[in-house]
């Protein structure tokens, strides 16, 4: 009988980890060189301590050019991963993942949040502005953190992901990856070890999304899920506060229980429901 290859034989462990490393790399240098380019055509430099709408716009902007040109040249053309491959479902199931993708991180965020009132005595009280200022704020923080839930996916969730599954199993790959992404969340404001733990949590959770029905589009709804529905109740996300008006969150305490500054994400409540 006549025995024949698999289309994209398994990489060595040593190359997988390779492999993923150069992407990580090559797509973080390419994102530091768009990104310097877009302050400097703005003149302006970026306050890491204290973001504008503009910094996030154009760092958002420098990711996904930046690991979107290495998914294309590493994995595809490279490593001739296809779109079925770094699970991009067809544009006809898109929308119907993305949706799916929404409900499963609105869900963990909305019951994190709702029981931190009654646990951490944590108070929604009324802010200035009124319903259509806060749709409206709304509406504009979540067309923010929309693209810059995608640059994540790419990164956490893109060719690393597939390469790493592929040598060691996906589950593996989800942790080792989870860690990583818990990682690069560590110069965020005010982070605690609690909250870099829920980080890595929400990495597993977001990678189980992607091998979900719909694919990458999935876990990014599941992304922008979870960071907008805070953002939509005034809660910070992963420390960094997004002002809404119309409404105030006071996370209450204890800070291990509620997240305090760091947001849901810090508290033992957000480890329960992403559990």
């Amino acid at each position: 009988p006549v025995t024949v290859a698999p289309v994209h034989p398994a990489p060595s462990p040593l190359k997988a980890v390779g492999w993923t490393i150069l992407f990580l790399v090559l797509g973080f240098v390419l994102t530091l060189a768009v990104g310097a380019g877009g302050f400097a055509i703005a003149g302006a430099a970026p306050d890491p301590a204290n973001p504008t709408t503009r910094d996030l716009v154009v760092q958002t902007v420098a990711g996904l050019a930046g690991f979107g040109v290495v998914t294309w040249m590493l994995g595809v053309r490279v490593l001739r991963l296809t779109a079925a491959d770094l699970r991009w479902a067809p544009l006809a199931t898109a929308g119907r993942g993305f949706g799916l993708g929404i409900v499963l991180g609105a869900l963990p965020a909305v019951v994190a949040l709702g029981l931190s009132v009654p646990l951490g005595h944590a108070q929604f009280l009324r802010d200035a502005g009124g319903p259509l200022v806060y749709l409206r704020q709304v509406g504009l923080t979540a067309l923010i953190l929309a693209p810059a839930a995608l640059v994540e996916e790419l990164m956490f969730r893109g060719v690393g992901q597939v390469v790493l599954a592929r040598a060691f199993g996906r589950l593996p790959a989800i942790l080792l990856l989870s860690v990583l992404f818990a990682l690069a969340h560590i110069f965020n404001p005010n982070p605690t070890a609690l909250g870099l733990v829920n980080i890595a949590l929400a990495g597993v959770f977001l990678g189980l999304a992607f091998y979900a029905p719909g694919g990458i589009w999935t876990a990014w709804g599941a992304h922008l899920g979870w960071n907008a529905t805070l953002a939509a109740l005034d809660a910070p996300v992963s420390g960094f506060p997004l002002k809404i008006p119309w409404i105030d969150y006071e996370p209450g305490g204890p800070v291990w229980l509620t997240g305090g500054s760091f947001g849901p994400e810090g508290g033992l409540l957000a480890s329960a429901t992403l559990v």
